[in-house]
C-alpha cells in the first residue's frame, strides 16, 4: 500500500479456522498485502488446500493443524509459529462452532464441543500468543465475536453464550495487556453467507427477514470482514483497544418495525 499506516507488509499474521468462510477471507486479505500467513485447522487437507490456493502473495501461505480444543497443541502450534517467523504481530481468533438445537434438547456434549473451541480454546490461544507479544512489547489480537455477543439469538443458546463472554474477553485482555503494547479488539460479523450458513441462508423467509432487517438490505460476505481486520492489525488503529467493532450492514443500529410510511 501507498499509505504506510494501513500497511500489513511484512507482518506474520496467525488466523485461527483459516480454512474456509471468514477465517479463510481474512488470511486471504492479509496474504495478498504482502503479509506471512500462517492458517490454522483441524483438517489437515482442507487446511493444505487452502494454503496452496491464497498463495498468491509474495509469500506462502503456511498451514498448520491444531485443534484449539487442546492447550498442549496449542502451545505447539505457537511455538513452531514463533521459531519460524521469531514474532507474531496479529493473532485473528476465528477457530468456532456452532448446534442449533432449542436449550432443552441441548446435551451435555453440545455444550462441551462448543464452549471447548469457541471460548476455551479462543482464550488459552490467546494467552499462549500473547506470552510472546508481550516478551516482544507489541501485538495486536483479533477476536471474531457475534452478533450474539450484543443479544441472543434463538436456539443456539451455547453459542450465544461463547460470543458473549469473548466481549468481556476481548475487554479483559486490553485491560491487561494495554500496558505492553499489546492491542486486543473483536469484530462482530452480520449475518454472513458462508459454507457453514449457505443452507439456512437459502430459505427464502430467512433472507427476506435478514435482509428487511439489515438497513444495507443484503446479507454479508466473508470478504466483508477483511476491511476492518486490516485496520485493527495496522498503525491506523494503534489507540484503538477493548472494542467490538459490528460489521453487520447496520443490523444492531436498531429495530426495524414494520410500519407502513
Amino acid at each position: 500500500m501507498n499509505d504506510q499506516l494501513f500497511s500489513v507488509y511484512d507482518h506474520v499474521i496467525l488466523v485461527s479456522g483459516g480454512s474456509r468462510g471468514i477465517g479463510r477471507a481474512i488470511a486471504q486479505g492479509f496474504a495478498d498485502r504482502g503479509a506471512k500467513v500462517v492458517i490454522t485447522g483441524r483438517d489437515k487437507d482442507t487446511l493444505e488446500a487452502t494454503a496452496a490456493e491464497i498463495s498468491t502473495g509474495e509469500f506462502d501461505v503456511v498451514a498448520k493443524v491444531c485443534d484449539v480444543s487442546y492447550r498442549q497443541v496449542i502451545d505447539t502450534t505457537v511455538q513452531e509459529v514463533i521459531e519460524q517467523f521469531q514474532r507474531i504481530d496479529t493473532l485473528v481468533n476465528v477457530a468456532g462452532v456452532n448446534r442449533r438445537k432449542p436449550t432443552m434438547d441441548v446435551s451435555e456434549d453440545d455444550y462441551d464441543f462448543v464452549m471447548d473451541i469457541n471460548l476455551k480454546g479462543a482464550f488459552l490461544l490467546s494467552k499462549a500468543v500473547g506470552r510472546q507479544m508481550i516478551r516482544q512489547t507489541s501485538g495486536s489480537q483479533i477476536n471474531i465475536a457475534s452478533l450474539n455477543t450484543d443479544r441472543p439469538l434463538k436456539n443456539v443458546l451455547p453459542y450465544a453464550m461463547s460470543k458473549s463472554a469473548m466481549g468481556h474477553m476481548t475487554r479483559g485482555l486490553a485491560l491487561e495487556w494495554g500496558q505492553f503494547g499489546v492491542r486486543v479488539n473483536a469484530l462482530a460479523p452480520g449475518f454472513i453467507l458462508t459454507d457453514l450458513t449457505q443452507k439456512m441462508w437459502s430459505d427464502e423467509t430467512m433472507q427476506t427477514w435478514g435482509k428487511a432487517n439489515t438497513p444495507q438490505r443484503r446479507l454479508g460476505q466473508p470478504k466483508d470482514m477483511v476491511g476492518t481486520s486490516i485496520f485493527l492489525a495496522s498503525e491506523a488503529s494503534a489507540f484503538m483497544t477493548g472494542q467490538i467493532l459490528y460489521v453487520d450492514g447496520g443490523f444492531t443500529a436498531g429495530w426495524a418495525w414494520p410500519i407502513p410510511e
